[in-house]
């Protein structure tokens, strides 16, 4: 029995990430004015203090030095909801110097064990998230502990930190010794995070390097700066010294500009109006000496860009860049569990995550029920603003992004499939698309499990790979097989803080979460001589 492309076709796109959509999508947002004093109601907050609209620097919290700033939006009403300063080469150096001089001290500091859309629940579930990374990194400042507090946050901790185990290795030369000790990487750490989970993606970057000994230079979002700089004040409030952490704002649209994008690369979208200051502000990050580490995700064409700037000093990287994940559905799959899969891993947080499914596969015994199965669900789906109970879905992250699903949704109609659910934009204030599932998309072919698999792998990327079957022989056969860096087998969901994030091909270097820490450490050789 064959796997059959097409009439009835085994290949599902969704228009929210078609096989060449941007991955990425928005958290929770709604208007509030550009005092702070107005949002702790907007976002339910006890703490408006919380709410920053500063850069981080040295401890201060600034604006930019020519008073220049980025307009931050709510894609569920297109409205202004706030500015953060945009900040040039000068404040990036001052931010650089700040980490390097705070280098000296923290790395012998003893480790001791509405922004983007989303909906409220996918929004509490990313804080959660985000605080995964710190609890197993076990990354926490000892004096922001009170001496009579009953916290159990000691006893919960994985600690990552105090497990940079060096090793004894054994020598055939007389009277010598071998051991290697784990150092953080020379000086301070530049992190580049995405807008998708502008909280989680920065903890998991964050939480490794300070748990390692680093400091770090952060570059979060223009589109969703709050919860960066929420992060920063809370660890400001736990303790960490001045120059630790750094936050300054970057557009990173020239990159994009010069970059020779693709249409797979989940951060086209990440360009914003003002960006006259990043090609010396990224410049900078990856070429100023006292920077020894580059984390970044977004795009492949921008990590490229990245990557050779930061070759120019050798630079440790880690990058996670795109990814383009099929989903695989094979006769003797639990239908059941693969729709809520296909549902859980497409269409989380509106479908713009860098390991959602791009393209689906379904064996044609089972594809006509698994369609018409799955395309009930999506139309069940209530698309509005993300902080309406009622919403599961929420908006796309701006035009560009309804653009881009519109041009694709245009282009697999003109090649013969067909719309079972939505297809359209939803007509209205904000960047709303309606959830689609088309079917009948080309080419019609017989494929035999084989064949399937050499078309999932067709392709640059390899971060993640889905698919569903209950046959333990095709289960090891098919995990094995797939070209990618992590794969779900019988699940739509991976994401973890324990498990090793990261893809192969072009979809990135290196990995975050796990053991993770060692990517901001460096292996120093002591050799005695007895």
């Amino acid at each position: 029995m064959g796997i059959r492309l097409p009439r009835p076709p085994p290949l599902l796109s969704f228009s929210l990430r078609q096989r060449h959509l941007p991955q990425h999508f928005p958290t929770t947002i709604v208007p509030f004015g550009r005092m702070a004093s107005n949002l702790s109601t907007v976002f339910g907050l006890k703490d408006s203090s919380l709410i920053k609209t500063q850069g981080f620097i040295d401890g201060k919290w600034l604006d930019a030095k020519d008073g220049t700033t980025i307009s931050v939006t709510n894609p569920a009403t297109g409205e202004e909801i706030g500015t953060v300063p945009e900040m040039g080469i000068k404040e990036t150096q001052e931010a650089i110097s700040s980490a390097h001089r705070a280098f000296a001290t923290w790395k012998k500091t003893t480790a001791k064990t509405i922004e983007n859309g989303k909906t409220l629940t996918e929004s509490k579930g990313e804080v959660a998230y985000s605080s995964s990374f710190l609890e197993w990194f076990g990354m926490y400042y000892q004096e922001a502990l009170p001496k009579n507090s009953s916290s159990t946050l000691t006893s919960s901790l994985a600690e990552e930190a105090v497990r940079t185990y060096g090793e004894h290795i054994p020598t055939s030369v007389p009277g010598v010794r071998n051991v290697t000790i784990m150092q953080p990487v020379v000086t301070g750490s530049a992190i580049l995070t995405p807008w998708n989970f502008p909280s989680a993606m920065i903890t998991r970057k964050l939480g490794p390097a300070l748990a390692a000994g680093c400091t770090a230079v952060i570059k979060p979002p223009p589109e969703t700066p709050f919860s960066a700089l929420a992060l920063t004040e809370l660890a400001r409030r736990a303790g960490f010294p001045d120059g630790v952490i750094n936050v300054g704002f970057i557009p990173l649209s020239p990159f994009l500009d010069s970059a020779e994008t693709n249409d797979r690369c989940p951060f086209e979208s990440q360009v914003v109006t003002t960006a006259k200051n990043v090609g010396e502000v990224g410049k900078e990050l990856c070429e100023n000496v006292n920077v020894r580490k580059v984390t970044f995700t977004g795009s492949t064409a921008v990590a490229k860009l990245l990557y050779s700037m930061s070759a120019s000093t050798m630079k440790k990287i880690s990058f996670e860049a795109g990814g383009n994940s099929p989903f695989i559905v094979f006769d003797d799959a639990d239908i059941d569990a693969a729709i809520e899969g296909a549902i859980a891993c497409k269409f989380r947080a509106s479908g713009q995550t860098c390991v959602c499914a791009n393209r689906i596969y379904v064996q044609s015994s089972v594809y006509a029920e698994f369609a018409s199965r799955l395309a009930a669900r999506v139309t069940a789906f209530k698309v509005g603003n993300g902080l309406d109970k009622e919403s599961t879905h929420g908006p796309l992250i701006h035009e560009r992004a309804i653009q881009k699903v519109e041009g694709h949704v245009s282009d697999a109609l003109s090649k013969g499939a067909q719309v079972l659910v939505g297809g359209k934009r939803i007509d209205g204030p904000g960047s709303f698309f309606a959830p689609t599932v088309l079917a009948d998309v080309p080419p019609d072919v017989k494929l035999t499990e084989e064949e399937v698999l050499r078309l999932a792998n067709d392709s640059e990327f390899g971060l993640a790979g889905y698919f569903y079957s209950r046959d333990v022989g095709r289960v090891w056969r098919v995990a094995e097989a797939l070209e990618v860096g992590m794969v779900g087998t019988n699940t739509g969901l991976i994401s973890q803080a324990v498990i090793p994030f990261g893809g192969v091909k072009e979809s990135g270097i290196g990995r975050e979460g796990g053991h993770g820490i060692k990517e901001y450490m460096q292996t120093k050789l002591i050799t005695f001589g007895l």
